[in-house]
């Protein structure tokens, strides 16, 4: 029986891993995309094999993902910033420079930030529901996933980066 938690906020919800809110399964190969830092560079996910890296898919106007960037900033990003093995990737679901510049500015957010204006990586792994989580393993694959923000379920997003980053 798949268990669905619905907290709506907003049009917000939060749904457990378990849901059927996801495209990609859990442990396939993430799909394939690029997107394009502020400087117009395309970084394509194929590139950070070898890393562990986290998606992370938000809206500035968004509660629950402005409740829970804060730790992505500090619990995750100040924590692993300076590994050779790990990188964030931030995406703003329907939001381009417009919105994210002064967004960055005001909060004081480092962590790699990238528009998806028309939701062509968003839409790889789901339509709705935000903020969405994906972890993803040095060899490519999803190991975790969440949406919504709870402080337990950030707390097991931790520990399995913490997990994947102590192997070798």
């Amino acid at each position: 029986m798949k268990k669905i938690i619905f907290t709506f906020m907003l049009g917000v919800g939060f749904l457990t891993s378990q849901s059927q809110e996801w495209k990609v399964p859990l442990y396939d190969r993430v799909p394939a995309f690029t997107v394009q830092d502020k400087e117009g560079n395309s970084i394509a996910i194929e590139s950070l094999r070898g890393k562990v890296v986290l998606l992370t898919f938000f809206a500035t106007w968004c509660p629950s993902c402005r409740e829970e960037l804060p730790h992505i900033q500090k619990d995750i990003w100040d924590r692993w910033k300076t590994r050779d093995d790990f990188t964030v990737m931030v995406l703003a679901r329907e939001e381009g420079w417009d919105k994210l510049d002064p967004f960055m500015k005001n909060t004081g957010y480092t962590f790699p930030i990238y528009p998806d204006l028309e939701r062509k990586v968003f839409s790889l792994f789901g339509d709705s529901y935000i903020p969405r989580n994906v972890l993803i393993d040095k060899e490519g694959k999803i190991i975790y996933r969440s949406i919504g923000y709870t402080e337990k379920e950030f707390s097991e997003l931790v520990k399995r980066i913490e997990t994947e980053l102590e192997k070798k």
